[in-house]
Formats: structure tokens, sequence, C-alpha cells
């Protein structure tokens, strides 16, 4: 597989993902226009930007006016370095002590929320003469990482008066942004910490995707959106307000390699979930589960050949699909769409009883990436 910054081609390949760039730069626009004027952007690329590319998109994202990136692990902000991502990246997860020397060598930030983080910034500040960035990481009841509120006042004051630290910002994550009540209770133990510190040129956020364009905190400065930008929505609060219009970037393509006649009463894949009902048109497309299709969509799924709708049918193996292609005009070569702006991942996400970002997470495994506008 071939790898540049301009392309990610698998010529060897009848199946790949198309990501849209104008879609991004249309949803960025869409995301600004719902917050108030002046507030800072984080846009979060962890999980290679959600299955999309993180390095290929990022150009894009900060051009179209996100300040900052936020990553899961070092790891991940390395990658951005190394393509030449120069803007600030925050880890957003629980970085090792052991690590914190390789993030201040990379020049990327870190959450902290331990006496041991304190410590490897100080170990990391005499061997580098360089002082971490940090961002303080608040738990107000996600339950996951940071420090508690009743102790977060002290633990800020104590890093505040660090030599070796070099303090950027205090945030937290909403647990449950879709659920009013729950947001508001973490709204008030975050505002219980930031009211009595001092945050004068911090960097303040607590408000992911939904809590961006659902709430406003006046004690944060900053806000970090995730899934919106690539054109997916997350679960909102029941309340009043202006949803964005976003437009997908995924669109999932696979060339047909097989066209072969199921006579009435055979059955198609494995363990023959599908029964053919009079003579059917079977065409095979070179995309299975280990490219990131769930196996459990099986026979519940439909592409489109030639503007028609056509029904996946028998069990998605790990490499193949089948799809029932009798009422569809139908050549070897021909392409069947499984995902694009009017067939969103978010049926999916339905049919499995799960969440959009899994999905799209699953999709970089192995297929070929083409970007286009």
């Amino acid at each position: 597989m071939k790898n540049t910054r301009q392309t990610n081609i698998n010529i060897h390949r009848d199946a790949w993902v198309e990501i849209n760039i104008s879609n991004l730069e249309h949803n960025i626009k869409e995301i600004k226009s719902k917050i108030p004027q002046g507030t800072k952007l984080l846009g979060v690329v962890k999980a290679d930007a959600y299955g999309h590319g993180a390095v290929m998109l990022a150009p894009t994202i900060l051009a179209s006016g996100i300040d900052m990136l936020g990553v899961a692990s070092i790891d991940e902000g390395v990658d951005l370095r190394e393509a030449n991502i120069n803007c600030e990246i925050l880890v957003l997860g629980a970085v090792p002590v052991w690590a914190v020397e390789s993030a201040v060598k990379n020049d990327i930030s870190i959450a902290i929320f331990s006496q041991g983080h304190i410590q490897a910034c100080e170990q990391a500040y005499k061997r580098t003469g360089k002082k971490p960035k940090v961002h303080i990481k608040l738990d107000t009841g996600m339950n996951r990482i940071g420090i508690r509120t009743e102790e977060a006042i002290k633990f800020i004051k104590e890093v505040q008066s660090c030599g070796f630290i070099d303090l950027q910002g205090i945030f937290t994550h909403l647990a449950a942004a879709e659920e009013y009540d729950k947001a508001q209770e973490q709204i008030r133990k975050w505002n219980s910490v930031i009211n009595n510190v001092n945050t004068d040129g911090l960097l303040l956020h607590i408000l992911n995707t939904a809590g961006s364009i659902c709430y406003n905190v006046p004690n944060s400065n900053m806000r970090r959106i995730g899934i919106s930008l690539y054109g997916l929505y997350p679960d909102f609060p029941d309340i009043e307000f202006k949803k964005p219009d976003l437009k997908p970037l995924i669109s999932l393509k696979g060339r047909i390699v097989n066209i072969h006649t199921a006579r009435n009463g055979e059955g198609v894949s494995y363990c023959h979930t599908f029964t053919a009902k009079g003579d059917r048109i079977i065409a095979t497309v070179p995309i299975g589960y280990a490219d990131g299709v769930p196996r459990l969509l099986s026979n519940k799924i439909k592409g489109v050949l030639n503007g028609v709708e056509v029904p996946q049918v028998g069990n998605i193996t790990m490499d193949q699909m089948m799809f029932d292609v009798t009422d569809a005009k139908a050549n070897i070569g021909d392409i069947i769409t499984l995902l694009d702006e009017n067939h969103s991942i978010d049926e999916w996400a339905k049919i499995l009883h799960t969440i959009n970002y899994e999905l799209t997470c699953r999709l970089k495994v192995r297929l070929p990436r083409v970007y286009t506008r």
C-alpha cells in the first residue's frame, strides 16, 4: 500500500473508502456558526480522525479555523508531528509517566491529574530543560480519568506553583451531554472549581460536540469538536437548539468481481442464511468484516448499483459479501456503494444498537482511502 500526504491508494484492490474534504470544510463552517464568536476550537482527531485519516485531514481542519488538535496518545501526536503538523496538540487521554519526556521532545501537551504526573514532569524538565505543557483533567462525573473536584483546587494551585510545568489549560468531559440534568450537574461541579482558582491565560474546556452546540458555559473559552467534524451527529439533549447541517465525509465502495446465478432453493454464503426464491443474480464485492463491516449486518443492509438499491444477502464473510442484483443492471467492474451522503453509517449503527463513532473507526483497518473534493 502506498501512503503519502496526497493520497492513500491500493491499486491491487477493488474496494476503498472515499473521503470528501469539501464536506469537512462545510461541517466546520456550520459548527462555527453555532458557537459564540471568538471561542477557540479543538478538533478531535484521535483514532486516526475516527477512521477518516488524521494526517490527511489535519491541514484542512486547521485551515478551516480549528485552533488545535486533540489525540488519544503520544504516538498519535508524534504521527502528526512527523507529517509536519505544527499546531498545538493535546493528548486527551492518560499518558504513562515514563512517556512524558517524549511528549516534551515532540512539543505535545498532555493531560495530568496525579502526583505521579507532577513528578514525571519535573524529571522530564531536568532531562530536557523544557517545561512540559499540560492541561489539568478534572473528573466531574465521568469516573474515567481525572482528579476529583473536591481535590482539584489544591492540585491546580500546586501545579501553578511549580516552576517546571507550563500549565496551559484545565478541562473535563461530559459523560452524558444528551441528558440535560446530568450535564448541568457536571457543569455545576466544574464551576465550583473554576470559580476558585486563577484561570488567567488558561484554556478552559468542558464542552464536547453535543455540549458545544447545545449549551453555553461562561467559564469556558474553548470547545472540543469530534464526530461532527466528520459529518455525523452525536446524541443531543431534548431541548430547543438549532441543529447544524452536516455532511458525512465517508463513502464506502467496491467493484463487482463476480456475477453468477443462485438457482431456486440454493443458499448463499456461510450457513445459507439467505436462500434464493426463484433464480437470483448474485454479485460479489471484495469487502468483508475484516474491512470493518460488522458481520451482524448480514442480510440487513443495502448497496446502490447504477442508481438502484440492491440488498446484501448471505453472511458477510471476512473478505467478501454478496448482493442480490436481479433487479439492477450489473456487470463485472461496476461499483456498488455501501455508504455515501444519502446512506449514512448511522443506519448501520441503528441496526446494531451502537454509535456511529465505533463504526467509522472500524473502517480504517485495511481499506485504502481516496481523498476527493
